[in-house]
């Protein structure tokens, strides 16, 4: 199976035999699917999940049934540690992921709403629940009584790279981890990779040194909203003169139905509008979550409006010295289709939903609390073996950072499925950055050949 295969896709598919326990040929399968599959492509699938035991087929040519295995928990479980991590998602938020993937011709073309902003009332309407916020906060917290951005300066080679790797992997950059941590560090581009993509990461380091600098004088305002996007879209537009100014062109949306504002004078009122509505929120959390739905909402710019909004919802955890939010794991098909609930229906919860886990995910990475956020990682108990061996592997061999990221995407072409390769990539490149003197034992290393190869590596 091409990892390039939606995983919804595959979720439709066990639902539909879900819902029937004595079996299900192939044709009814076909005619159950919200959204249409060629038959080929459907019956390979369908060979896929079989293989991974995800099915069982019975019987023989057109006679064939389909059937979820008798342990269909485990099954479910199998599945997900097959695949990148999995956010569990409210009965709304799944409601909205069907509605988002359907077929582009069966959604109902929407432009912008100014009801759904002018209806929000700060600190009366609420997007995050007091209990969720107060989860949050119980999280996120650092300390009390400190400047503005202490926390984020102690934390910032290990968020310059988080943020900007993640930030820029949602958009579709294709650096690996590592390949960020030696362009951020050493200026190394990556040779084969369009420019655009490393030009993509260097502005993300620097936007977020812009709101960590100024920390204690900037705020949720329009200069600092304006220079965000200097900074994120500088290099990258058609139109320098774009950078840091509001559009006054029409735009569309990629794949989807809404249709964005095109007037540029209430571009410049409802931009003006959403500013003063997040500022007068309190609760941090919710001011974060408000800029992350109404920014890309209004699509103020021309282009890079998601990248702004993703470092602009930190604006609020960066001053209150909160963990930031830097998007650690969050699927970019989970997130887009988020961002398209808000578009298109007006609805959050599938965003929210996101949100929430994206930054338990965060203050998990950080360290700021021990206690459990849910169960242990079954990807890395799946691969443990394997991950183990190759970081001894890099050690042993005194790799240093370009020779590693070889080595790595060598051992998992050949090692590993080809639709968990990039999750197994991204995982052996955090143990080996993480890698210290202190932990070397959980790869079975000895104290003389950490500091042979950190000698090669730093």
């Amino acid at each position: 199976m091409s990892k390039q295969i939606p995983k919804n896709e595959l979720d439709e598919i066990l639902n539909i035999v879900a819902r029937f326990p004595s079996g299900v040929p192939l044709g009814k399968i076909i005619e159950s699917l919200n959204t249409p599959i060629p038959t080929r492509n459907l019956q390979t699938r369908l060979v896929y999940l079989v293989k991974k035991g995800l099915l069982r087929a019975e019987g023989r040519a057109r006679g064939t049934v389909y059937k979820l295995p008798l342990d269909k928990k485990e099954a479910q479980l199998s599945f997900k540690e097959s695949r990148e991590p999995s956010i569990p998602l409210s009965p709304e938020a799944q409601e909205i992921q069907k509605l988002v993937t359907g077929p582009m011709h069966m959604r109902t073309p929407v432009g912008y709403n100014i009801e759904f902003l002018d209806e929000y009332r700060p600190n009366v309407s609420q997007y995050l629940s007091e209990s969720t916020c107060q989860r949050l906060l119980e999280l996120g917290k650092t300390g009390e009584h400190q400047p503005p951005g202490t926390y984020a300066r102690q934390i910032l080679g290990r968020l310059l790279i988080d943020l900007s790797w993640n930030s820029s992997r949602l958009e579709g950059n294709t650096y690996s981890l590592l390949e960020t941590e030696r362009l951020l560090e050493l200026s190394q581009v990556v040779e084969g990779k369009d420019l655009r993509e490393a030009q993509m990461i260097l502005n993300h380091k620097e936007a977020i040194e812009f709101l960590i600098d100024t920390s204690p004088d900037i705020g949720i305002n329009r200069p600092t909203i304006l220079n965000l996007h200097t900074l994120l879209s500088n290099d990258l537009m058609s139109d320098l003169e774009a950078c840091g100014r509001l559009r006054a062109i029409p735009i569309g949306i990629g794949k989807s139905v809404y249709q964005p504002l095109a007037m540029p004078q209430r571009i410049q009122e409802l931009f003006q509008q959403v500013v003063d509505t997040a500022r007068a929120i309190k609760n941090p959390f919710e001011q974060s979550f408000f800029l992350m739905v109404h920014l890309p909402y209004l699509q103020p710019f021309e282009d890079v409006n998601k990248r702004v909004s993703r470092l602009a919802a930190n604006i609020p955890l960066i001053q209150n010295n909160l963990c930031p939010l830097s998007f650690v794991d969050v699927p970019q098909q989970t997130y887009v289709n988020g961002l398209l609930g808000v578009y298109e229906l007006n609805r959050i919860e599938l965003l929210r939903d996101v949100f929430v886990w994206a930054y338990e995910r965060s203050c998990l990475r950080y360290s700021i609390t021990r206690r459990e956020i849910g169960d242990p990682d079954p990807f890395r108990i799946r691969y443990r073996k394997l991950i183990t061996e190759i970081v001894a592997r890099i050690v042993r061999s005194c790799l240093d950072k370009t020779a590693a990221i070889a080595a790595i995407r060598e051992y998992a072409k050949f090692s590993i499925s080809p639709e968990d390769q990039a999750h197994f990539i991204e995982t052996v490149e955090r143990d080996v950055m993480s890698l210290h003197e202190g932990n070397i034992a959980r790869h079975r290393l000895r104290s003389a050949e950490y500091e042979a190869w950190h000698k090669t590596w730093v």
